[in-house]
């Protein structure tokens, strides 16, 4: 049995972020096979001949780590691998687990072989990480009992098990931690053609009408991540029942997503502004962080964290010891004219 915990709700439309709307459609849209699963295939491959290990040794896979942006499907594959295994799966994150015995209630309800999921594993706290040292190594756990001069230490043992941890952020999970993984697999984006079959295999599942055309075109602007093919499927789904004859086309999809604001290339309103201060408010840059978040009114950690990364990978955005730089292409893409010097950065130490 799947055990989840409370989600915080993601305001932005194509935030890969889950969002409270999205539980309840997630859970009917992932599959339970890695045959199902559609997308990364190394990380797919490698799994298969790691469990298939397992299950002939009759022994818990070894402890997995799986890292890379959210909203690509961490989640779903630790149920996948759970059921692959034949065992049960429980599944918490990192800010849930507040206090160690918390951590030692998960570890001791364990039976032989089960997996623990724990998402956003580099938010553990340090007395909580400390306790998960010797269960992922020696499958023990140390108890304090009483305090002062009284207390004692009491070593329970536990059952085996295998800990899946999934992280958008693996620099910051402690060496220590991240040396007891024995499978640590990054998880890619998607490419348009595997998102867009995703878009038709969850349209089928939710009984959505969708023509290839329309999947292709939602595929197009979900930033390389499910989880946004997904909900962005949804939203078409609604302007498909009221403008049109409830069967999703690119022409539905262009009309919808445009009404959404959001382009051919996966860009909304906020990114445009930002991008658009950039070029118009300070020259194209460079210009801080900070500054740049007092612009436009958004908070800092937002266009660090949910704005750039996409912006830099399609190359619009760049860094520089100064600040953020807009690109040739940002110029193209929105459509203002370059300056004829302008070259991305005005001290030639440009980062992508």
């Amino acid at each position: 049995m799947i055990q989840t915990e409370d989600m915080e709700f993601a305001p932005r439309v194509i935030s890969p972020e889950a969002a409270a709307e999205d539980s309840e459609a997630e859970l009917g849209l992932r599959p339970q096979t890695l045959n199902e699963y559609i997308g990364q295939d190394k990380v797919k491959e490698n799994l298969a001949v790691y469990i298939e290990a397992a299950k002939r040794r009759n022994e818990p896979l070894d402890h997995v780590l799986l890292y890379g942006p959210p909203g690509l499907g961490k989640t779903t594959l630790s149920g996948i691998i759970a059921h692959e295994l034949g065992v049960n799966l429980r599944v918490t994150t990192g800010p849930a687990i507040e206090k160690t015995g918390d951590l030692v209630s998960l570890l001791t309800s364990l039976s032989d072989n089960d997996v623990l999921f724990i998402d956003e594993i580099h938010r553990l706290s340090r007395a909580v990480e400390e306790i998960l040292y010797p269960a992922l190594e020696d499958r023990v756990i140390d108890i304090i009992i009483g305090k002062g001069p009284s207390a004692r230490s009491i070593r329970m043992d536990l059952r085996p098990f295998t800990l899946i941890g999934a992280t958008t952020r693996a620099g910051q999970l402690s060496a220590p931690l991240r040396d007891r993984f024995g499978v640590i697999q990054r998880l890619e984006l998607y490419s348009k053609d595997q998102l867009a079959d995703i878009v038709k295999r969850s349209a089928l599942i939710l009984g959505i009408p969708c023509d290839t055309d329309g999947a292709a075109e939602i595929a197009g602007r979900a930033r390389g991540t499910p989880r946004i093919a997904n909900r962005l499927l949804k939203r078409v789904r609604d302007f498909a029942d009221v403008m049109g004859n409830g069967r999703i086309t690119r022409d539905i999809a262009s009309i919808a997503l445009s009404r959404l604001e959001i382009d051919q290339l996966g860009l909304d309103s906020l990114d445009r502004r930002m991008l658009t201060m950039i070029i118009k408010g300070y020259g194209g840059g460079p210009v801080g962080l900070e500054t740049l978040a007092s612009a436009i009114g958004e908070e800092s950690v937002t266009l660090e964290d949910v704005c750039e990364p996409f912006l830099m990978q399609l190359g619009f955005l760049g860094r520089t010891p100064r600040g953020r730089v807009a690109t040739k292409l940002a110029y193209e893409h929105l459509g203002i004219a370059a300056p004829d010097d302008q070259s991305g950065s005005s001290d030639g130490q440009l980062t992508f």
